[in-house]
């Protein structure tokens, strides 16, 4: 299953015009020593998982719980809202991109280059619009498990789903640990549902 998806996301990278600097690799494990395997630096990790009955409780409660406390989210962060149902791969693909869009070598026709040019100024809820109307290759079709996407924007470590309101700020992070610490995050989503074995992350690394 893996192998298709890093496919999937090879040939997204290319169709979206960004040169092959970045890669995505699998993560095998979250023990150092196969994190370790990991080409240096990372800069983003997306996490695939299924959504279950557990995972839409802990959603709901979450949300409640940031809209009472509030968080501290960068307005340098880019994030938009899940509107086409199928469309999480895509938007996981956008978060990791366009949060790291100055470390990215885009051709000079990249789709996706105009798509964020055009979507910067934007809410959410408009750039999730604004990809309704843009025809961006799917990855959707062929994988029924949920995208996120965790970036360091700012020395702080987002988790970032178009099917939540709002980002989620982790903590701190750096460049340096950042692996280490969004791995801590995919831990905690898998501690939530022990018996749900179906949980892949993959590292956008450096070629």
């Amino acid at each position: 299953e893996s192998c298709i998806t890093l496919y999937l996301l090879f040939q997204f990278l290319k169709q979206l015009g960004i040169h092959p600097d970045w890669q995505f690799v699998d993560v095998y494990g979250m023990e150092p020593e196969l994190l370790s395997m990991v080409p240096r630096p990372v800069c983003a990790v997306l996490l695939l998982f299924p959504i279950t009955e557990k995972y839409e409780t802990f959603r709901t409660e979450e949300e409640e719980r940031i809209k009472a406390k509030g968080q501290d989210v960068k307005s340098s962060v880019y994030f938009m809202k899940q509107t086409i149902n199928n469309a999480c791969g895509t938007i996981g693909l956008i978060h990791a991109i366009a949060n790291n869009r100055e470390k990215m070598n885009f051709e000079t026709n990249s789709s996706l280059k105009k798509f964020l040019e055009d979507s910067l100024s934007m809410t959410p809820e408009e750039r999730a619009k604004y990809l309704e109307t843009y025809e961006a290759p799917s990855i959707d079709e062929k994988v029924d498990l949920h995208f996120i996407a965790l970036v360091n924007v700012g020395g702080h470590l987002y988790e970032l789903d178009g099917r939540k309101p709002f980002p989620i700020n982790h903590g701190e992070t750096s460049d340096d640990s950042f692996l280490e610490d969004a791995i801590e995050v995919c831990k905690k989503f898998m501690e939530r549902d022990p018996e749900e074995l179906r949980f892949n992350a993959i590292a956008l690394s450096a070629a």
